[in-house]
C-alpha cells in the first residue's frame, strides 16, 4: 500500500510538473509579453551573476593550467597547453561549472523570491485581480535566465582562457597574442555549437525549477526556504542529467 501510495504521489508530481511547464509555454508565445519584467529579470540574472562568474571563469582557467602543465611538460607536449585548455572550458568546463553556479544563485533567488510571494499571498491577490502571475512572475524570469546564462557561459569561457594564460606566466614567459592563437588553433566550430546550444537548456531548466518551487511553495514561513533548498538541489541535478544527454546526442551526431 506504502509503495502504490508513493507511485501515485510521484504520477501526480510529475502530471503537475508538465501541467506548469504547458502553462508557461501557453503565457510565452500569447499577447502581452511582459518586457519591462523581462529587462528586470535580465538585469538580475545578468549584470548581479558578474562579479561571482568572473572570479569563477578565473580561477578555473587559472587551476586547469597549473595542474595541466607538469603533466604535458612530461610528455614534451607544452605547446599544446593552451588549445587543450581551451577546448576544455569551450566544451564541458565553462558550460557545467557555470551553469551549476547559476543554479545556486539564480535558482535559490527564484525559489525565495516566488515563495515569499506565495507565503504573503501576493499571488492570490494577482490571481484576483484578473492578473495572469505565470505571464507577469514565471514567463519574463524563464525567458531571461533562458537568454542570459548562455551569454554569462561565454563570458566565463573568455575570462578562463584569460585565466588560463595568467596560470601559463606563472612558471615561464608567454605573450597573449602566441597564447590566444595557440588557444584556438585547434577549436573546430562544432565544439562551440553543440557547448552553446546546450546552456540554452541549462537556463531553461535552471529558472523553470526555481519557479516551480517558489511558485508551488506552502503556507508557512519555512516553506520558503525549502523552495530555495530544493530549487538549488533539483537545478543542479538535472543540469548534470541535460548535460549528460546533451553529451551522448553530441557524440551520436559527430
Amino acid at each position: 500500500m506504502e509503495s502504490t501510495a508513493s507511485l501515485n504521489k510521484f504520477l501526480i508530481n510529475l502530471a503537475d510538473v508538465f501541467l506548469f511547464i504547458g502553462r508557461v509555454f501557453r503565457n510565452t508565445f500569447s499577447r502581452g509579453f511582459e518586457f519591462k519584467e523581462f529587462l528586470k529579470q535580465c538585469f538580475q540574472i545578468g549584470n548581479k551573476s558578474l562579479g561571482l562568474i568572473s572570479v569563477t571563469g578565473l580561477i578555473i582557467g587559472l587551476v586547469l593550467t597549473i595542474q595541466s602543465r607538469p603533466v604535458l611538460v612530461n610528455f614534451g607536449a607544452v605547446n599544446m597547453l593552451p588549445s587543450m585548455v581551451a577546448i576544455s572550458l569551450i566544451r564541458e568546463m565553462g558550460p557545467v561549472i557555470t551553469a551549476l553556479i547559476c543554479a545556486g544563485k539564480i535558482g535559490s533567488s527564484m525559489g525565495a523570491e516566488l515563495g515569499s510571494m506565495r507565503v504573503t499571498e501576493q499571488i492570490e491577490a494577482m490571481e484576483v485581480s484578473s492578473t495572469n502571475p505565470i505571464k507577469f512572475l514565471i514567463v519574463p524570469r524563464v525567458v531571461a535566465a533562458t537568454v542570459m546564462i548562455p551569454l554569462l557561459v561565454l563570458y566565463a569561457d573568455a575570462l578562463g582562457i584569460l585565466g588560463s594564460w595568467a596560470g601559463a606566466n606563472i612558471k615561464g614567459d608567454v605573450n597573449f597574442v602566441l597564447f590566444i592563437t595557440q588557444a584556438f588553433g585547434k577549436v573546430v566550430f562544432m565544439d562551440f555549437i553543440p557547448a552553446f546550444i546546450k546552456t540554452f537548456f541549462f537556463g531553461f531548466v535552471i529558472s523553470m525549477v526555481g519557479c516551480y518551487k517558489g511558485f508551488n511553495a506552502g503556507r508557512g514561513t519555512e516553506s520558503v526556504g525549502i523552495a530555495a533548498n530544493s530549487a538549488v538541489v533539483m537545478a543542479s541535478l538535472l543540469v548534470i542529467l541535460v548535460d549528460l544527454f546533451a553529451v551522448q546526442i553530441t557524440d551520436l551526431l559527430l
